[in-house]
């Protein structure tokens, strides 16, 4: 049900709240908080916002424009369970104070500004999103970069590397082999009751929960299964899920990174994403077509197989998300759609004769990303896709792995590196900007963002697998 402002003071004031957290995500997708007495927070704070200096946050104003407002949601109300003293978390959206509108770089605002397209365009009302984040948990990290130096250092009791370690009372050698850790019961899955804290705590925080369970790499990797959602509400789950998970792995004294692709060798970590589209209560994506699809879903497909290589800039925004996308780890890199076949970059899931349940699975997007744009984005581009009626090509119903060369060569990839994903982005962004949901301003603020402080960075930077290969040359 959702809440109200005056249910939020209500609840305030039943349970002694004596601390309002107000979250917010930055452009690269990370939250960042502000802590308020009770006092300062009525009514007005739904409608005017509480006021920051919005100056210190990554893309967003420069100093002498830096009064900010952050309104918050009421319906995201949850009592946060990591504080000692009690503490009512809400997620907010920015506005600029002196008009009191919505601010065109927030992310959770262009998220809004994507469904209110979506709806202008009466193609549908609502966009539903099922987000599947995965994640690695860590028993330590150790990581540096100097003029002279860089390295990185993860561990894990149950990672394969660890059969000869001396452990405490005896190494008992139940340690994951590589690939070999999708649904192994303990003691090889050693983390079921940290999984099952978590996948609770979320639920406690209103994050609809399905499952939990180990993820294919060894080494700790996981994903908690979450419900779908409207899109925002989506987003907020993700940013929900990152937080409980990092803050519950901390109690146990262990590590979480949704980092793609932290370990050598086996396979890295995905956020694959159900989508589809609903309009006065009924799913627009059932229909006669292939795999029992509407013709609307089918071009809503087209539009992101043809955007893709400008979609990942912002589904896969990180340097180390292009080590994920290479052949050999179940990696989506073919640009392909198939019927239960996850060797393709969108699936379409088996769903029996429930036409609610018709969808699409795009398994290109890795937790890295921020969920509020690249939701927005891939709604975007199907848009465009049904708009423009794209027609998404034949379905590859094969394992795209086993394809000959010749075959190979004549499936689209997903880029092969962040640089070109963002050159892909600079060359085609008219479909973001459609309605004035994207701005030119921001995509132009992403672009040069990820160059300056992520892509070129590290490409001018000695790697240390380049000193086993030409130290002695």
């Amino acid at each position: 049900m959702a809440k109200t402002p005056q249910d939020v003071l209500r609840m305030i004031e039943e349970q002694d709240i004596k601390i309002i957290d107000l979250k917010f995500i930055d452009m690269p997708g990370i939250w960042q908080h502000c802590s308020f007495h009770r006092s300062l927070i009525d009514e007005s704070s739904f409608t005017e916002g509480v006021a920051f200096d919005g100056s210190s946050i990554r893309g967003w104003k420069a100093i002498n424009a830096s009064d900010m407002a952050m309104v918050p949601d009421p319906d995201t109300a949850w009592i946060d369970p990591f504080m000692e003293v009690p503490t009512l978390s809400m997620i907010c959206s920015i506005v600029e104070p002196r008009t009191n509108e919505p601010y065109d770089r927030c992310p959770r605002v262009i998220a809004k500004k994507a469904v209110e397209f979506l709806a202008s365009t009466g193609l549908g009302d609502t966009a539903f999103f099922g987000p599947e984040p995965e994640f690695f948990m860590f028993d330590s990290v150790e990581y540096d970069q100097t003029m002279n130096s860089s390295y990185y250092k993860v561990d894990s009791a149950e990672g394969l590397w660890n059969t000869g370690r001396t452990e405490a009372g005896g190494n008992l050698g139940y340690k994951i082999r590589n690939k070999q850790g999708y649904f192994p019961v303990p003691p090889l899955d050693s983390f079921q009751d940290i999984r099952t804290e978590m996948l609770l705590t979320m639920a406690d925080c209103g994050v609809p929960i399905e499952k939990h369970h180990h993820e294919v790499a060894t080494g700790g990797q996981a994903e908690l299964g979450i419900k779908f959602g409207k899109l925002i509400e989506a987003a907020d789950y993700v940013m929900t899920y990152k937080y409980v998970v990092k803050n519950v792995a901390r109690r146990y004294g262990k590590t979480v990174t949704f980092m793609p692709k932290p370990i050598f060798g086996d396979n890295g970590t995905g956020m694959h994403t159900h989508q589809s589209i609903w309009k006065d209560g009924q799913p627009m994506f059932a229909g006669d077509k292939y795999a029992g699809l509407s013709q609307m879903a089918l071009h809503y497909i087209g539009g992101l197989l043809k955007h893709a290589p400008a979609l990942l800039a912002i589904t896969n925004p990180t340097t180390n998300s292009y080590k994920r996308l290479v052949p050999g780890f179940e990696a989506p890199v073919n640009l392909a759609y198939s019927q239960g076949n996850r060797s393709a970059s969108i699936r379409i899931p088996l769903s029996g004769t429930n036409p609610k349940a018709k969808r699409l699975e795009f398994r290109c997007p890795d937790p890295t990303c921020n969920p509020y744009l690249a939701f927005a984005a891939m709604l975007m581009a199907g848009i465009d896709g049904i708009k423009n009626q794209i027609d998404p090509g034949e379905p590859l119903d094969v394992d795209i792995y086993e394809l000959s060369p010749e075959e190979l060569a004549k499936v689209p990839s997903a880029p092969g590196s962040l640089m070109e994903s963002l050159e892909n982005l600079k060359n085609d962004h008219d479909f973001l900007l459609a309605g004035g949901v994207f701005t030119e301003d921001f995509i132009n603020t992403w672009i040069t963002y990820k160059l300056n402080n992520e892509a070129i960075p590290m490409n001018i930077r000695p790697h240390p697998y380049e000193f086993s290969l030409y130290y002695d040359c």
